[in-house]
């Protein structure tokens, strides 16, 4: 999985990308599986080897589409300490690190600007710190307005194009994609909360547990996001559950009416 990253530290445009490898390959088996043959020999050279090729095809990217000249990919392809490029692949999840891996694909998929480290310390001057160093070893950023959204504006992504992608067997239409990602069901299913009114087995075909456990109920997703428990009710603490969904429009104004809610 690749994040596309537009920004650096202090949000100046900085094109670099995040990415979640998967240290081995998967293999299908007749009945359906797969089975995971983890790599070996990962270490600081096979980095060099991967930085030096994805200079190189870059390279020649560049100038197949007319943006170099040939003289100029050359000397780029000389040039010392990488050539401008650079890979580090220091940080490694083990497969049973569930918390370490939300970590750190929430880190990759973060957005390009965060509110809380911006302040203000009049109204023609505002601060953006960072947490990591920018260029000259500055932490922090004096800008006016109007530079902020000029800064801001430059990082916005082009139109109609993703910023994250998955390839291999986890892009879309792998073959593979629903076997590998079913191998994430019991931690799945544990954390999902059990259904208020069960279907009966009748009612309807039975659904395969990898469909089950990929799904994850709604509930969950805005407690992580927002880390606030939507079904914790926040006058006594107690669990709450979901007894309908009301689509009607004039019913739903009669209740928030009721209830003195917008």
């Amino acid at each position: 999985m690749v994040f596309i990253h537009r920004f650096g530290a202090l949000r100046g445009t900085h094109l670099h990308f995040h990415c979640a490898v998967v240290d081995g390959v998967f293999e299908g088996d007749a009945g359906g599986g797969v089975t995971f043959h983890p790599a070996g020999g990962l270490d600081a050279s096979a980095s060099a080897e991967v930085q030096a090729a994805v200079r190189r095809q870059l390279l020649r990217a560049a100038l197949r589409r007319g943006l170099l000249s040939a003289d100029d990919a050359h000397v780029m392809a000389k040039w010392e300490h990488g050539g401008g490029f650079s890979v580090d692949a220091k940080v490694h999840i083990e497969a049973h690190e569930r918390d370490g891996l939300e970590r750190l694909l929430r880190y990759c998929a973060r957005p390009a600007f965060a509110l809380e480290r911006l302040r203000e310390i009049d109204a023609r001057h505002l601060v953006y710190e960072s947490s990591k160093p920018g260029p000259g070893g500055s932490v922090g950023l004096i800008l006016t307005p109007m530079q902020l959204q000029g800064r801001l504006a430059a990082l916005i992504p082009p139109p109609r194009k993703h910023r994250h992608r998955t390839f291999g067997v986890l892009a879309p239409h792998s073959p593979l994609r629903a076997a590998v990602t079913a191998l994430a069901q019991p931690v799945a299913i544990a954390a999902a909360p059990r259904p208020v009114e069960p279907i009966p087995p009748d009612a309807a075909p039975a659904e395969p547990m990898r469909r089950q456990a990929a799904r994850y109920v709604w509930a969950l997703l805005p407690a992580r996001i927002y880390e606030v428990p939507p079904l914790t009710c926040p006058q006594c603490g107690g669990a709450m559950k979901i007894i309908a969904f009301i689509t009607e429009t004039v019913v739903r104004r009669e209740i928030l009416a009721h209830l003195r809610e917008p």
